[in-house]
């Protein structure tokens, strides 16, 4: 670190003594991290918000963010390395490891050690004393239940084995001992610091002063703009749409748009004010309603009306059938922009490799950073090598290349190494976001409650630029029916750009939206058929034989009913439940809702392909590369499960190498609840093609004798390297004009119950359980299954009640609220196992299947509760009780 010598602050870490000669007012985090390596104490907002870096200070939790050093002489401080080191710690991970406590793991540190205090102060605690004490530390990932699970040892057993196992994850140690390297670790010590410049307005003209005379003021300092980027000055996830610019040139479009990129020592790269910066803007009028957009100029030549992208599926007649119905409902509906909130801000660092430049950071989608980087510093593709780090979080918004190509142009230009780390309201000022989506839909239903017809019309607003608005436009009209059947449907959605921050990837890519109205609709026509609301839901739930609003007809795999009925005897008891609470009179209204879900596999209607490769070698070594990049979802572990049980060996047996270029295929990005299914199918085929080729025409079984492979009981080594390569790319179709054809090869369906009271009073939600039945195929490793359902539910729960992000005002983790532990009711998991012919020993995949049908069930829930209806999403408090002053309550 470049700071001037002070006083050494002596500090007893982990049992050892150090004496750390810097300023008084450093951070703990920082000093602990950059002056003694301890990189377990993780950095998440620097607020003392996500606790994410907390330590035992003298035995009691301490965000280190928020201490000084300076206070700290003397004192005896303990971080997750030490506490892994000591028998209480070991336990205590072992448990965390077995539930599957610890999915993108950035969290974990902070986790262990509060709970480490807690259990040193109180060994048996209750469970309410367990959200207490660990309530400080923010989790995105795990929904929390299997942490509280793991602090009181009543979690999940670990098992060993290959598919259906619940064998602990593969990557799992190293995020519980504080050893997992993550975008802001390991980066070399003479690295330069990357600090991006960024526009304060969502809509300005750039205007760039005296650079020569910046540069003379400030001597080993260099500022880039856009006239350094060598090659397209351009990124995009579209190959025709490379529309975010680098760095930008004559305009910025969105409050946080890059416009100069200051490298250098990081002291004064961070020391030098705004006021300083040779950049000043012009404002100009803005658009920030996506309504207004389509009547406004363009905001790129190529998209005259502002629309970026147009999807539709139109089926039959749907305007005669609802003129015959013998119900009819319709409604509006409002979401809006929400952040992804991943517990680690976008990190990395990259350095120049002769005429080759590599990037280490945190990605779900290396091999399209790789194609990013090549364009941006016009090199070729063997040029670029990109390295993931373990990554604290993704859930889509780690797929676009912020961060990459900055790095990359910085040390290319530079030739020296450099590091960035986005600061938490930089990350949550600049990343992309799920879309606003304004939806207006109407649908009927016959005398005996069959559907008959929908129609629907979304406005989603794709902010500045494209990044993954064509797939959100695209995906969501094949969505907008869910999974039932509904002979005539007309469905639009439109992604209009706006001066707003990009929106992207999210976890469902516009489906989550669309759920929220469809199953009001239905919750609708079920109550004016006189169904009850699960019984609706059954009668027209797609089967196998069912054909689609796009006229693929469901040849297997389709367990939506299967579902509905798993969740019959749940529903029942619950709303008996609620009956008997609401029968005592009260403030409290108590209620039950259910929604289900379906959602497409992979990319829709176009190649989605991915290649595995397993080798032994000719020492006996076997090694599994896998370009699939593990977000905290468990694909690493479900891919070497698929691997190893189809070639015969234990887990054990598989030496992994993991997401780099250089090193493995391109496995596709991690993103579409596709890597288990497709990723899966690609490991099996590699698996199988290796053990073909080690029988060669032999009968006999391959076996692990615990240092190499066997063949008929004997150790089996080949004389040269034999490799088996699996590759597969799911059998799709490209939908037509009217939104016909085969969008997926396979998809996952789902339903889930809510039970809540509303406090009529203050307009509050108390979240009491949720019922979660998902036919996921195969369960490949059921507690991941189980994890990422939990996961989806906790974001769904923010996406309803409390997550509303507002640029400028919502840019940390204080303001814009995330689910914590008291957020979260206990989740009962049913796996249904509809087995897909396609998928890897039949599994599919279930990452954003498990959000999907959350905020839909919450809403059914209130409804059911006190008759008003949510329309302007999330129901916050003050929204939801002028809905009840307006109903009468």
């Amino acid at each position: 670190m470049n700071r001037v010598a002070a006083p050494p602050v002596t500090l007893l870490v982990n049992g050892e003594t150090h004496a750390l000669s810097l300023p008084p007012a450093t951070r703990l985090s920082e000093a602990l991290r950059e002056g003694l390596g301890l990189t377990g104490t993780k950095v998440g907002c620097d607020a003392g918000d996500c606790g994410a870096c907390t330590v035992l200070l003298e035995g009691a939790q301490a965000c280190a963010c928020l201490v000084p050093l300076g206070q700290c002489e003397g004192a005896r401080i303990e971080t997750v390395e030490g506490i892994a080191a000591t028998p209480e710690g070991q336990a205590l991970a072992e448990r965390f490891h077995a539930a599957g406590a610890a999915q993108c793991g950035i969290c974990t540190p902070g986790m262990l050690v509060a709970a480490t205090e807690l259990l040193r102060e109180n060994p048996t605690p209750s469970e309410a004393e367990v959200e207490e004490a660990l309530g400080g530390v923010l989790c995105r990932c795990t929904g929390y239940r299997r942490i509280v699970e793991a602090v009181l040892g009543t979690g999940p057993a670990a098992e060993e084995g290959g598919v259906g196992a619940r064998l602990p994850r593969t990557d799992g140690a190293p995020k519980l001992d504080g050893t997992a390297l993550y975008g802001a670790d390991g980066a070399p010590a003479d690295a330069l610091w990357l600090r991006t410049i960024r526009s304060p307005h969502p809509h300005a003209r750039v205007i760039l002063g005296d650079l020569e005379g910046f540069a003379r003021a400030h001597p080993g300092l260099r500022l880039l703009t856009a006239r350094d980027v060598p090659g397209r000055n351009g990124y995009g996830i579209y190959p025709h749409i490379k529309d975010q610019p680098v760095l930008a040139g004559e305009r910025v479009l969105y409050r946080g748009d890059a416009v100069a990129a200051l490298v250098g020592p990081r002291d004064p790269v961070l020391s030098v004010p705004p006021s300083a910066l040779p950049i000043a803007f012009e404002v100009l009028p803005a658009l920030g309603d996506p309504d207004v957009a389509l009547g406004a100029n363009a905001m790129h030549t190529d998209f005259p009306d502002n629309v970026l992208a147009e999807g539709r599926v139109t089926r039959g007649d749907p305007v005669a059938a609802l003129a015959e119905a013998a119900h009819v409902v319709e409604g509006t509906w409002r979401t809006s922009f929400v952040e992804h909130a991943y517990l680690e801000p976008e990190a990395g660092w990259a350095r120049r490799v002769g005429d080759r430049v590599e990037i280490w950071c945190s990605t779900q989608a290396p091999a399209m950073d790789r194609e990013e980087v090549a364009g941006v510093l016009g090199l070729s593709l063997e040029a670029v090598r990109i390295i993931p780090s373990a990554c604290g979080g993704g859930f889509g918004g780690k797929l676009d290349a912020g961060m990459q190509p900055l790095l990359a142009l910085a040390a290319w230009v530079t030739g020296r190494p450099v590091r960035a780390a986005w600061t938490r309201p930089e990350s949550m000022a600049a990343s992309t976001k799920r879309h606003p989506a304004r939806i207006t839909a109407r649908a009927g239903c016959d005398a005996e409650g069959r559907l008959l017809a929908l129609e629907f019309e979304g406005i989603y607003d794709t902010g500045a630029y494209a990044s993954w608005g064509p797939t959100v436009a695209g995906r969501v009209p094949v969505h907008a029916t869910g999974p039932y059947r509904v002979p005539h449907v007309s469905a639009r959605a439109r992604a209009v750009f706006t001066h707003q921050p990009p929106s992207g990837a999210f976890r469902g890519f516009g489906v989550p939206q669309a759920a929220i109205a469809q199953e009001a609709l239905w919750d609708r026509l079920a109550d004016a058929c006189g169904l009850d609301r699960l019984e609706f839901r059954i009668r027209n739930a797609l089967v196998v034989g069912d054909e689609t609003a796009t006229g693929q007809v469901l040849a297997h795999s389709a367990g939506q009913r299967p579902c509905l009925e798993a969740l019959r005897p749940r529903w029942n008891e619950l709303r008996a439940e609620a009956a008997a609470r609401n029968a005592k009179g009260g403030t409290l209204r108590h209620g039950v809702g259910i929604a289900g879900m379906w959602y497409g596999i992979g990319n829709t209607g176009m190649s989605n392909p991915s290649e595995m490769r397993l080798i032994l070698e000719a020492d006996g070594t076997l090694t599994f590369l896998n370009g699939a990049v593990d977000i905290g979802q468990g694909s690493s572990t479900v891919l070497c499960q698929i691997a190893a049980e189809a070639l015969g060996v234990p887990v054990s047996a598989l030496r992994h190498v993991n997401g780099d270029t250089d090193l493995t295929p391109d496995a596709g990005k991690t993103s579409a609840s596709r890597q288990t299914f497709v990723s899966g199918r690609a490991a099996m085929e590699a698996a199988l093609d290796l053990r073909a080729r080690v029988l060669a025409g032999r009968n006999a079984a391959i076996g692990w004798d615990g240092k190499r492979l066997t063949v008929g009981g004997e150790a089996f080594v080949p004389a040269a390297a034999l490799e088996g390569v699996g590759r597969f790319d799911p059998p799709t179709t490209p939908l037509d004009g009217e939104g016909q054809g085969v969008p997926y090869a396979t998809y996952g369906f789902a339903a889930q119950i809510c039970a809540l009271a509303v406090d009529t009073r203050l307009g509050t939600v108390a979240l009491q359980r949720f019922v979660a039945a998902h036919d996921v195929g195969r369960a490949v490793n059921p507690t991941l299954v189980e994890g990422q359902t939990h996961g989806g539910i906790a974001q769904g729960i923010g996406l309803a009640l409390m997550e509303e992000y507002i640029p400028g005002r919502t840019e940390n983790l204080h303001d814009y609220l995330i689910p914590s532990f008291g957020d979260v009711p206990p989740i009962e998991c049913l796996l249904v196992e509809e087995s897909e012919p396609l998928g890897p020993f039949g599994a599919k995949g279930v990452g954003e299947p498990a959000l999907v049908a959350t905020a839909p069930a919450i809403f059914s829930a209130i409804r059911d509760a006190t008759g008003v209806e949510v329309t302007r999403i999330p129901a916050l408090p003050h929204r939801l009780r002028a809905a009840l002053k307006e109903a009468g309550w």
